[in-house]
C-alpha cells in the first residue's frame, strides 16, 4: 500500500525491509541471532535507537503522601520446565545415602581386546546389555568403546511409556517396582544419587546408565503427543559391571562398583593386572565386585589375540525389491515432500525433515547382523543395544550431545550428504560438490542456528560458539555435512536437562522445532519410535554422550525397521530428496535385501554408488 515504503530486496527479488512513511514502524525478515549473519548486532543496534527516538519523555508520577507501604512482592513465579515440573521421586534404599557406600574397583590389562571376541564371550546371551562401539576410530571423537550387561547385584533397568505416569524399575535378583514421574526427572534424580570415589581414568564412563530415549519423548519436550510407539519410549541400564576398551593406546579396563568399602585401585603390566584381580577376588563371594573381575580377566586373557573371522552376509531376503519394504511408496513419498515444500511456501517452516520406513523380518541372530552392520558402514558411534525383545543396531556418524564433569557441552549436528564415488576422482567431486552446494548449505545453518537457541536455554550467556561450521567428513558409504556448537551448563543445570532441552535433535526435525514436528507428525502419520531419538549414557559426575539414532537397524518382537530421510528445503529436488533417503537407508539394509547391496568375494559390502541405488530400489 501507499502508506509503505520497500527498502531491501534479497538476490532473487523478495522483499526483505519495508518502512511505515507516517509512523515509526519497520519491519525486517532477517536473522539477526543467525551464526551466519555479518550484522545482525548493527541491526538490533539500530532497532533500539530508532525506538528510544521516537520514545515520549517519561513523566514523573505525582507523590501520593497517603499511600500506604506497598505489601512485600509476590515471589518469582517457578521457571517453566518443557513437558512437566520437577517433583520428589522414589530411589532403592542403597542410593539413599548418595552413593556413600559404593566403591569403584578397576583393573588394568595391556592391549585392547578384540571388542567382538570380548562382547560374544561376556555379553552376546544377556537379556540386557549393550556395547557402544568405536568401530570407526576418530581422533578427538570415538576412541573407546563400553560393553556390560545388567546382571551386576547393583544393576537395574529403567523402562518407560508416555502416559503411564510413572517409570517401571527392574533391579537385578528384587522384584520389579513402579516410581511416579517421567523418565527425565527418574533418572535425573537417580544420578543425582550416584556418586563413589574413582581413580583417573581417560574416560567418563566409569560405570553408569546406558539406554535410549525415544522420539516420541518430544511430547515431554514441549512437542505434541500425537502418535504412540511400539518399543518402549525409554530404556536405561544401570550397569555396575563394564568393560571399557581404549583403541587408541590399546588398554583395556575391567570396572566394577563394590556395595561395600574396599580400596579403589587400578594396575598396569600384565603380571601386575592378573595378581590385582586374583587378590581381589581372594575370599570374596561369587558375586562380588572382586570375584567378577578375577573371573572377567581370566577369561579376556583366554580370548585369542586375533580378530573373529569376517561375519557371513545376513541371509538375505527374497522376493520383491528392496523399494517395497518402505511404508510409503515412491508416489506417496514425493508427495509428502511436495505438500513440505507447500507448508514452506507458506511461512509455516523453514526445513523439514521427512522420512520413512522400511519395514523387514528381524533377523534370526541380532548379533551377526550387527557384526555384518559395523563392517558394511563403520561408524564413531556405532552401538548394539538389548533388553527384551528389543534390540537397536546403530551405525551412527552424528554425536547428539557431549557433556564433560566441568559442564562443557559439544553436539556436531549432520545434514547433508552424498554417496561415495566408484572411484578416487568421482568420490573427490563428490565431496566437493557436497560441501559447495547451496541448497546442503543451508539446511545445514539452520540446524546449527536451531541447536544454538537449544543449548542457549541451559548454557551461559555468551558460551554459545560453533568453532566448526560445514565441515566435510567421509564415511563408508556416505560424505556428510558435520557442523560443531559448543557450551558450557549454567550453574544447577544436569546432564538430563540439557538433554531435555534439545530433545529431539534438531536434525531430525528441521526448524522452527515445534511447528515443524507437528507437520511431520501428519505427513508420517506414524510413531518413530526408537529411530530418530538418541542412544548413549549418562556416567558418574555429570557426564553424557548420545548419539543420534540413524543408520540404524531396530528388532521388535520377529520385525525389523530401518528409518531414512533427509531435510526438504525450498530448493529441494523431489527426485534427488527420494534418492538420498534410499542411499541413507541402503546403508543399513545391504546384506539384508539382495537389490540393496553388493560384496566383493571376501565378504566385505562395497558401498552403494550414486543414483544407481534408486534404480536398484
Amino acid at each position: 500500500p501507499p502508506t509503505l515504503e520497500p527498502l531491501a530486496w534479497a538476490e532473487d527479488g523478495v522483499l526483505m525491509a519495508l518502512a511505515h512513511r507516517h509512523r515509526p514502524q519497520w519491519g525486517v525478515q532477517f536473522h539477526p541471532e543467525s551464526v551466519a549473519s555479518d550484522h545482525g548486532a548493527t541491526l538490533l543496534a539500530n532497532f533500539r535507537a530508532l525506538a528510544l527516538s521516537h520514545r515520549p519523555r517519561a513523566r514523573p508520577a505525582p507523590s501520593r503522601p497517603d499511600t500506604a507501604v506497598p505489601a512485600a512482592a509476590a515471589p518469582p513465579p517457578a521457571p517453566h520446565r518443557p513437558g512437566g515440573t520437577s517433583q520428589n521421586v522414589a530411589v532403592p534404599g542403597w542410593a539413599a545415602g548418595g552413593g556413600a557406600e559404593w566403591e569403584l574397583r578397576v583393573v588394568e590389562l595391556p592391549g585392547a581386546v578384540d571388542a567382538e571376541r570380548a562382547f560374544g564371550a561376556l555379553y552376546r546371551d544377556s537379556p540386557s546389555a549393550f556395547w557402544l562401539d568405536s568401530s570407526s576410530v576418530h581422533k578427538g571423537l570415538s576412541r573407546f568403546s563400553f560393553l556390560g550387561d545388567a546382571s551386576g547385584p547393583l544393576a537395574e533397568v529403567l523402562t518407560y511409556r508416555l502416559g503411564s505416569g510413572a517409570v517401571d524399575v527392574h533391579p537385578t535378583g528384587g522384584a520389579a517396582y513402579r516410581v511416579p514421574g517421567s523418565i527425565f526427572d527418574v533418572l535425573a534424580d537417580r544420578l543425582r544419587t550416584l556418586g563413589f570415589r574413582r581413580p583417573p581414568l581417560p574416560f567418563d564412563l566409569a560405570c553408569g546408565y546406558v539406554g535410549y530415549f525415544g522420539y516420541e519423548l518430544k511430547a515431554e519436550c514441549g512437542g505434541a503427543s500425537a502418535h504412540r510407539a511400539d518399543t518402549p519410549d525409554a530404556v536405561w541400564l544401570l550397569a555396575d559391571r563394564m568393560v571399557a576398551i581404549d583403541h587408541l593406546h590399546g588398554r583395556t579396563y575391567l570396572l566394577a562398583l563394590d556395595a561395600g568399602p574396599a580400596a579403589t585401585s587400578t594396575t598396569a603390566g600384565a603380571a601386575g593386572a592378573a595378581d590385582t584381580a586374583r587378590t581381589a577376588g581372594n575370599a570374596e563371594p561369587t558375586g562380588s565386585a572382586g570375584g567378577w573381575l578375577r573371573r572377567t580377566a581370566d577369561r579376556l586373557r583366554a580370548l585369542p589375540a586375533d580378530p573373529l573371522p569376517r561375519p557371513a552376509p545376513p541371509r538375505p531376503l527374497t522376493g520383491a525389491g528392496a523399494r517395497h519394504l518402505l511404508r510409503r511408496g515412491p508416489g506417496r513419498y514425493l508427495a509428502d515432500i511436495a505438500e513440505c515444500q507447500r507448508q514452506l511456501h507458506a511461512g509455516e517452516s523453514y526445513e523439514i525433515c521427512l522420512t520413512d520406513t522400511a519395514v523387514l523380518p528381524a533377523p534370526a541372530d541380532p548379533v551377526e547382523a550387527y557384526r555384518w552392520l559395523r563392517r558394511a558402514n563403520p561408524a564413531p558411534y556405532a552401538a548394539f543395544f538389548r533388553h527384551g525383545g528389543l534390540t537397536v543396531a546403530s551405525s551412527s556418524p552424528e554425536r547428539f550431545l557431549r557433556i564433560g564433569a566441568d559442564g562443557s557441552v559439544e553436539s556436531r549436528p549432520v545434514k547433508g550428504t552424498a554417496p561415495r564415488g566408484a572411484d578416487p576422482v568421482s568420490d573427490e567431486g563428490l565431496r566437493r560438490a557436497l560441501a559447495a552446494s547451496a541448497k546442503t548449505r543451508a539446511e545445514n545453518l539452520m540446524i546449527v542456528d536451531l541447536l544454538r537457541n537449544d543449548l542457549g536455554r541451559v548454557c551461559e550467556i555468551g558460551s554459545v560458539t560453533v568453532p566448526r561450521l560445514m565441515a566435510t567428513e567421509s564415511y563408508a558409504t556416505v560424505h556428510q555435512l558435520v557442523s560443531t556448537v559448543h557450551g558450557r551448563l549454567r550453574a544447577g543445570v544436569g546432564p538430563v536437562d540439557c538433554v531435555r532441552a534439545a530433545f529431539p535433535g534438531g536434525s531430525m526435525t528441521g526448524a522452527p522445532k515445534l511447528r515443524t514436528m507437528e507437520i511431520i507428525d501428519r505427513l508420517e502419520g506414524r510413531a518413530r519410535g526408537v529411530y530418530s531419538g538418541a542412544l548413549g549414557y549418562f556416567g558418574p559426575g555429570g557426564t553424557a554422550d548420545l548419539s543420534i539414532v540413524i543408520r540404524t537397524l531396530v528388532s521388535w518382537q520377529g520385525t525389523a525397521t530401518v528409518g531414512a530421510g533427509g531435510a526438504i528445503v525450498l530448493d529441494s529436488d523431489p527426485a534427488d530428496e527420494y534418492a538420498e533417503m534410499l542411499l541413507k537407508a541402503g546403508a543399513v539394509l545391504q546384506g539384508l535385501v539382495p537389490s540393496a547391496h553388493q560384496a566383493h568375494p571376501d565378504g566385505t559390502p562395497e558401498p552403494l554408488v550414486g543414483r544407481n541405488v534408486a534404480a536398484e530400489w
